[in-house]
């Protein structure tokens, strides 16, 4: 089943039949909004708007861990991450799409983990994204003529204001390639439910290094972003249908993430913890 983070307008897909929005509970609260499940083809479709329809909540309140618990809960095993961002290279313009490989967390308001006192783990986050989710986005991207980069950092800032010229001056000599306020923590917490997590960024407009960047109007980002989600939709169509089929996915490293990652002695875990992870952790908890 294929999880979709998104705006609110990219379940409006032709094709798309045995739609319902559904109500979810987490352990960690309510996620952003219901989710809205249907299929397409052979593909399971769940679909859920990161700041809820409408764009009520910042990205800072956005509550992350349940949102992908609730995804979670629902069944699904790959999520695909689409979100607007800021440019910090010359050569991706607005309209560009990059298949995000590495993030820069500087978010600092936010529950990043699903695990805590009672039961402790620490998963691997070296490579934070599916490569295999990864192969497909870039055959689409390329099957589209979609203009795309292969592998790029994301800058992740708290927000909600954008950064000052100092900030991102600074961001350009990491060599991060892009900027935006939400892929963090949610990666993070696709990699301890065990879900595989692949991140879109879409190119709105330069940030604030660039020289043009004041002659940006609002009017003009919102006519790109539209765009984008013009694009997105038509990229999740062809997705959807490529990991309907995939027969590597069973066996895809992200979904044994927590082999090895629970620190915390059975006999010292708090079973009131183990009973709220058993939705994120159930296959190493039984």
């Amino acid at each position: 089943m294929i999880g979709i983070i998104g705006g609110s307008g990219l379940y409006d897909l032709p094709g798309l039949s045995d739609t319902r929005w559904v109500c979810c509970d987490t352990p960690w609260g309510a996620p952003s909004d219901e989710i809205f499940v249907g299929r397409l083809g052979d593909a399971q479709l769940a679909f859920l708007p990161r700041h809820g329809r409408g764009h009520r909540i910042p990205p800072g309140e956005v509550n992350y861990r349940a949102n992908i618990a609730a995804l979670k809960s629902l069944g699904v095993t790959d999520v695909l991450s689409l979100s607007a961002v800021g440019s910090l290279r010359a050569d991706l313009p607005p309209g560009s799409f990059v298949i995000v490989d590495q993030f820069i967390d500087r978010t600092f308001a936010r529950d990043k983990s699903f695990f805590g006192v009672g039961l402790v783990a620490h998963v691997a986050l070296a490579h934070p994204v599916c490569t295999r989710l990864g192969d497909h986005l870039q055959r689409a991207l390329a099957a589209q003529a979609l203009p795309h980069a292969r592998g790029g950092t994301y800058l992740v800032m708290e927000g909600p204001q954008f950064s000052t010229l100092a900030e991102s001056r600074l961001y350009r000599s990491w060599n991060c390639d892009v900027i935006g306020m939400t892929n963090m923590p949610e990666a993070k917490l696709a990699r301890e439910a065990e879900l595989c997590y692949a991140s879109v960024a879409m190119v709105t407009d330069f940030d604030c290094w660039h020289p043009a960047h004041d002659a940006v109007t609002v009017d003009a980002i919102v006519k790109v972003l539209l765009g984008n989600a013009a694009q997105a939709q038509r990229l999740v169509v062809q997705l959807a249908d490529a990991l309907a089929h995939d027969q590597r996915a069973a066996d895809c490293a992200c979904r044994h993430a927590l082999d090895h990652a629970l620190i915390t002695a059975p006999s010292a875990r708090d079973p009131a913890m183990v009973e709220k992870l058993r939705v994120i952790a159930g296959r190493v908890l039984e």
